[in-house]
């Protein structure tokens, strides 16, 4: 197909004119070739952590969303610990899980998690946004679970020396099915209470 209208490639960003020949780019269109040959995406960098920093992994479960939730932590030298709300949601879980391990773990710490919510907001700095504008999202509604996030913000700034990571959660990882397994647990104890 052809370009009927001035405009800018989706994949490279460089002007299509009136004419160019184009083609489907994922939403967007591009030139031709652009389309058929994509950049791969380039993975995402991992924070840069602390030689030597203790691994933790944390988890949170919710059984209905709010429901009764459990929280818990592990790390690989035996050390956890584990509890629940009996009105929450697995969101607030993940945060608690996070908070409750670093207020609990001494030294360089790597917060090792399945929610992509806890991780990329220290990756991808989501904090600093929220602070620069008095704790609301750039959509300018209240961060939700404020409560839990300002405090967990507030350690892993006054620390320096604890960092987070990614991973697949169900996917075979011992220490990830551990604190799943714990948080379950703890979110059906409270259910029950």
């Amino acid at each position: 197909m052809t370009a009927k209208y001035a405009t800018t490639c989706g994949v490279c960003s460089k002007p299509i004119s009136p004419g160019d020949e184009i083609a489907k780019a994922g939403s967007r269109y591009g030139h031709v070739a652009c389309a058929a040959n994509p950049p791969a995406k380039a993975p995402r960098a991992e924070m840069p952590s602390v030689e030597g920093a203790l691994e933790v992994w944390t988890d949170g479960a919710c059984s209905g969303n709010p429901g009764p939730g459990g929280w818990a932590w592990a790390t690989r030298d035996g050390r956890q610990a584990s509890g629940g709300e009996a009105r929450t949601t697995n969101q607030r879980m993940e945060i608690k899980a996070a908070l409750e391990a670093v207020r609990a773990l001494e030294g360089p710490l790597v917060v090792v998690s399945d929610s992509t919510y806890v991780v990329n907001c220290f990756r991808d700095g989501w904090w600093k946004g929220w602070i620069a504008r008095g704790w609301q999202t750039s959509a300018r509604k209240p961060v939700v679970s404020r409560d839990l996030w300002e405090p967990l913000v507030d350690l892993v700034n006054e620390r320096g020396d604890v960092s987070f990571r990614w991973v697949k959660g169900h996917s075979g990882d011992e220490m990830n099915d551990l604190v799943d397994r714990l948080a379950v647990e703890q979110s059906k104890a409270v259910a029950t209470a």
